[in-house]
C-alpha cells in the first residue's frame, strides 16, 4: 500500500475501504483453498485447524461485516443494497444445493449482509439526523459489546465464553423447532457450510454502521482513508461480491484438474 497525497482531489471515493476489503478478499480465497485441500481432498497444511482456523475465519468475516456496515452510511439506497445481497444469497444457496460438493450454504455471510443492510435501512430512517458524535460512539460501543455477548447464541450460550469469561446457557426452547435458524437459533437438524445469522452478526454490522457516521464527521480519518492506495487491492475490493460468488467454483475446478477427481 502507499499514500497518495493527491487522491482526494481526483475522486470522492474513499479508496482505503476498497483496499482493506480487497485484502480480506484475498485472505478469504486463501482460507477456502486451505479448507478445500484439507476437508475435501484430504491434504493441505497441517496447521489449518482450530484455533488458528477459527481466528483466520473471523478475521475475514468480521472485517467484511464492519466494512459493509460502514458503507451503509454512504449508500444512496440501503434497501436496494439489501435486495441485491439477499438475491445473491438465494442464488448461492440454490447453486450449492445443486452442486452437492459440500454442505449447502444456508444463511451464510451474504444473507447476513442482506438482512443487516435491511436493518440499517430501518435504523437510518428512525435515527435522528442530528445524532452527535458522542451518541454515535456510544451506539458503536453498545452494538460491539452486545455482539460479543451474543456471539455464542448460535451454540447455546450468552456471555463471554469465547474469551474465557462468564456465560449462561440459553434455554433450549428457541432451538427446538428449527424455525428460528434464520435468526440465530439453529435447530437440531440444521446444517450449513457457512452460517452467519443476524444474532449476533447484525450487531457487528451495526457497530460498523455507527462507526461510519463517526468517520464521516472526522475529516482527518476520511482524508487518511481516501489517500490509502493500492490499485490491485482496490480493484478486488470493488468487486468483492463477484469474487465471492465465483472463487469457490474456480478453486474446485483447479483442484479437480490438479488431483484428477
Amino acid at each position: 500500500m502507499s499514500i497518495d497525497p493527491n487522491s482526494t482531489k481526483r475522486s470522492n471515493r474513499i479508496r482505503g475501504y476498497d483496499a482493506i476489503r480487497g485484502l480480506s478478499v484475498i485472505s478469504m480465497v486463501g482460507f477456502h483453498l486451505c479448507y478445500d485441500l484439507v476437508y475435501l481432498y484430504g491434504t493441505g497444511p497441517s496447521w489449518f485447524a482450530p484455533p488458528l482456523q477459527d481466528v483466520w475465519r473471523s478475521s475475514i468475516s468480521w472485517v467484511f461485516l464492519l466494512i459493509a456496515g460502514i458503507m451503509a452510511t454512504y449508500s444512496r439506497s440501503n434497501l436496494k443494497r439489501a435486495c441485491r445481497y439477499l438475491a445473491a444469497a438465494l442464488a448461492i444457496f440454490v447453486a450449492t444445493s445443486v452442486a452437492s460438493v459440500d454442505t449447502p450454504i444456508n444463511y451464510g455471510i451474504i444473507y447476513c449482509m442482506g438482512f443487516s443492510t435491511l436493518v440499517a435501512w430501518v435504523v437510518q430512517k428512525v435515527t435522528p439526523k442530528e445524532l452527535t458524535v458522542l451518541g454515535r460512539v456510544m451506539a458503536t460501543a453498545i452494538c460491539a459489546m452486545a455482539f460479543l455477548l451474543c456471539l455464542g447464541i448460535p451454540t447455546g450460550t450468552f456471555g463471554l465464553k469465547q474469551i474465557g469469561g462468564p456465560y449462561v446457557r440459553v434455554p433450549p426452547a428457541p432451538y427446538a423447532s428449527g424455525l428460528l435458524s434464520w435468526l440465530g437459533f439453529p435447530g437440531p437438524r440444521f446444517a450449513s457450510g457457512d452460517y452467519y445469522p443476524p444474532i449476533p452478526f447484525t450487531l457487528l454490522y451495526l457497530s460498523g454502521y455507527f462507526l461510519g457516521g463517526i468517520i464521516q464527521k472526522s475529516g482527518h480519518a476520511t482524508e487518511a482513508l481516501s489517500r490509502l492506495r493500492c490499485r490491485p487491492l482496490e480493484f478486488i475490493g470493488r468487486h468483492a461480491l463477484e469474487v465471492y460468488v465465483i472463487h469457490q467454483p474456480l478453486i474446485l475446478l483447479v483442484l479437480t484438474l490438479a488431483f484428477g477427481r
